[in-house]
């Protein structure tokens, strides 16, 4: 897959296959196609070329078992709609389109929304809420979708310590009933600790894998392309030199 902005490639070549049942962390500094791989997977953006496919079909056809959650930060958080109303948009599978939420499905949407820990704001709008309620939301949405494969892009930014051990939590679950995630990740301290394998990007794939054979130092070079200071899994200081030329 190739996407590019006004003819300037912003992904290039990029191959890859997600490992089923597992936690895979997109990382990559800024500007390096994250967000942008997984909008173009879902036709959020047009690609240039290439094909993606989810249980090898088009996307389209099998939207149902793949659970979306975007950046907060691309949410129209005005929207005259509760917490409730949200999660709700989560079950248009079993509701269908244009028909209205009935009482089962509202009180399906609450058990999301107290798995999430987040039933007590569900008639709270939208905008009420602060930045991890909002992520807390979201989530639930995507979980009430029952999907098979979840994408989320960053969902630990701006997120208070409560939320994020809730979001491990929650993706624990999933692996654990056989669930994929794919999570643009920033934390590299973190990776090691929430993830069973990691994708490194900058533009092109720069190496995938599980954590323990890919996520080293010459890799995260290889992605960052300049100095940069991490803990090691043990707590030590690890400052990871640019490449020499």
């Amino acid at each position: 897959m190739t996407v590019a902005y006004h003819r300037r490639p912003v992904l290039w070549d990029i191959d890859y296959d997600a490992s089923p049942g597992k936690l895979t962390a997109i990382v990559g500094p800024n500007g390096s196609g994250k967000t942008t791989l997984i909008k173009a997977a879902v036709d959020l953006i047009p690609r240039v070329s290439g094909d993606v496919h989810f249980f090898g079909c088009p996307y389209h056809t099998v939207r149902h078992r793949v659970g979306y959650v975007p950046q907060r930060g691309s949410v129209d958080w005005d929207f005259p709609v509760n917490a409730l109303d949200v999660v709700a948009m989560g079950l248009y599978k079993q509701i269908g389109w244009l028909r209205p939420v009935g009482r089962r499905h509202r009180s399906e949407a609450m058990d999301y929304l107290d798995r999430v820990g987040m039933s007590d704001y569900a008639k709270r709008q939208i905008s009420q809420l602060s930045g991890g309620q909002q992520q807390r939301v979201f989530l639930a949405r995507a979980l009430a979708q029952q999907a098979d494969l979840y994408l989320m892009d960053e969902p630990f930014i701006g997120v208070d310590a409560a939320t994020e051990r809730t979001i491990v939590e929650v993706l624990h679950e999933l692996r654990e009933s056989g669930k994929t995630a794919l999570v643009v990740h920033h934390d590299l301290q973190t990776v090691p600790e929430y993830f069973d394998n990691v994708l490194l990007l900058n533009m092109r794939l720069v190496a995938t894998g599980p954590v323990s054979d890919v996520f080293t130092p010459e890799n995260l070079r290889t992605t960052y392309g300049g100095k940069l200071a991490i803990l090691d899994q043990v707590g030590h200081r690890m400052t990871l030199e640019p490449p020499r030329s």
